[in-house]
């Protein structure tokens, strides 16, 4: 059987996701503070070495692992949210789409807050946590400016404001399951987006008309 030969970047890039993976798992079990450089490196099966020649520190580490998954929200998101199709029911099938994200990723709600509380603590790591968070938002109220010019209507607030709000209605489902898992029902988020989406849409409707 021929043995599968990697270049030195797919190698690097190998090592790359096996630490970020492991980095998940040990953050998860350990929290932040404890989790040391030592114990990812060893829970992938590398060196410490081999976590340097990737990433300066755990903090960095943890921002990739931001990154990929902004990233993978945002292009959801925007396969999402098409021109076809009513606003509240994409924003629900947005809301499952991050739901069923979440339960094939048991770690990650934990790890976000997590890392909000580390972030408290740590002036430096907070700006790097925020940036890439008010990116986020910035790309997803982005893309509903894109679907309310599609529909051809005027948002009834900024959509910055639109954006934080689902972000905030996304951290308050994800805390009420991270304490009370059996009570939180699977759609609970696409539920909530469809019912906000149907609340922007009846101010729009009930704007008066110039």
């Amino acid at each position: 059987m021929a043995t599968e030969r990697l270049t030195r970047k797919e190698r690097q890039a190998r090592t790359r996701s096996s630490l970020i993976d492991s980095a998940g798992h040990v953050f998860s079990e350990r929290g932040m503070e404890h989790a040391t450089i030592d114990a990812v490196a060893e829970h992938a099966g590398f060196t410490k070495g081999a976590f340097y020649a990737n990433f300066k520190s755990k903090e960095e580490l943890f921002l990739a692992m931001l990154d990929e998954r902004f990233a993978e929200l945002s292009a959801e998101l925007d396969s999402t949210v098409g021109p076809e199709g009513e606003p509240e029911d994409q924003a629900r099938e947005a809301g499952l789409s991050s739901d069923r994200y979440v339960a094939a990723n048991e770690e990650w709600e934990r790890l976000f807050f997590e890392f909000a509380a580390y972030a408290a603590r740590n002036p430096e790591f907070r700006e790097e946590l925020v940036d890439r968070y008010r990116g986020l938002r910035e790309r997803i109220a982005a893309i509903m400016g894109r679907r309310a010019q599609e529909l051809g209507i005027e948002p009834p607030l900024p959509l910055d404001q639109i954006a934080l709000m689902t972000f905030a209605m996304a951290n308050g489902a994800a805390l009420e399951r991270v304490l009370e898992p059996e009570a939180v029902p699977e759609d609970l988020y696409g539920k909530m987006l469809e019912i906000f989406f149907a609340g922007l849409r009846t101010m729009v409707d009930e704007a008066p008309k110039e």
